[in-house]
C-alpha cells in the first residue's frame, strides 16, 4: 500500500516499515532533498483510510505514524547512501571497529570516505565492503 502510494513521487522512497506488537505503525519516509513535514502528513491522511479498509487489525486497532528517518537512524537504502555524499558518517562494520569521515563515493558494493589519522590530521581514503558494515550513521558536525 505505501509502495503504491509513492510510485508517483519519484523524490521520495519508503526507507522502513516497522509494527509493534500494540499494533503501533511506523513508517519511514525519506526524499533525495529531504521530506517536508506536509508530505509526511498528507501520506499519513492517505494511508490511514487504507489501513482501515484492509481490516489487517483486529476491529481497526491500530496506529499509524509517518516520519522521515532522524540522525540517529542509520542508513538503510543504497539511495540514502548516495543523498549523503559530502557529509560525516560512522561506520561500525561488523567485527565492532568504527571508522569515521566524509563519505565520498557510493556504489553498489562499497562505499568510500576520507578520514582524518593521526595530529598531523593526514587525509586517508578508506573503501569499506557494504556487506562488512554493521551500520551507518550521519555525524551531527557544528
Amino acid at each position: 500500500m505505501a509502495e503504491g502510494l509513492l510510485a508517483n513521487d519519484p523524490d521520495n522512497f519508503l526507507v522502513d516499515i516497522r509494527i509493534k506488537p500494540t499494533n503501533n505503525i511506523k513508517l519511514f519516509l525519506d526524499g533525495d532533498k529531504g521530506v517536508p513535514v506536509g508530505k509526511l502528513v498528507s501520506f499519513n491522511r492517505q494511508l490511514y483510510p487504507l489501513l482501515e479498509t484492509a481490516e489487517l487489525f483486529p476491529d481497526n486497532d491500530f496506529s499509524l505514524e509517518v516520519s522521515s528517518p532522524g540522525l540517529d537512524e542509520p542508513l538503510i537504502l543504497h539511495r540514502q547512501y548516495l543523498k549523503n555524499i559530502g557529509r560525516k558518517v560512522e561506520v561500525t562494520l561488523l567485527d565492532g571497529s568504527k571508522k569515521e569521515g566524509t563519505l565520498l563515493a557510493v556504489t553498489e558494493e562499497m562505499i568510500n570516505i576520507e578520514e582524518v589519522i593521526g595530529k598531523k590530521k593526514e587525509k586517508k581514503s578508506t573503501d569499506l565492503q557494504l556487506n562488512e558494515i554493521k551500520h551507518t550513521k550521519v555525524c551531527i558536525v557544528f
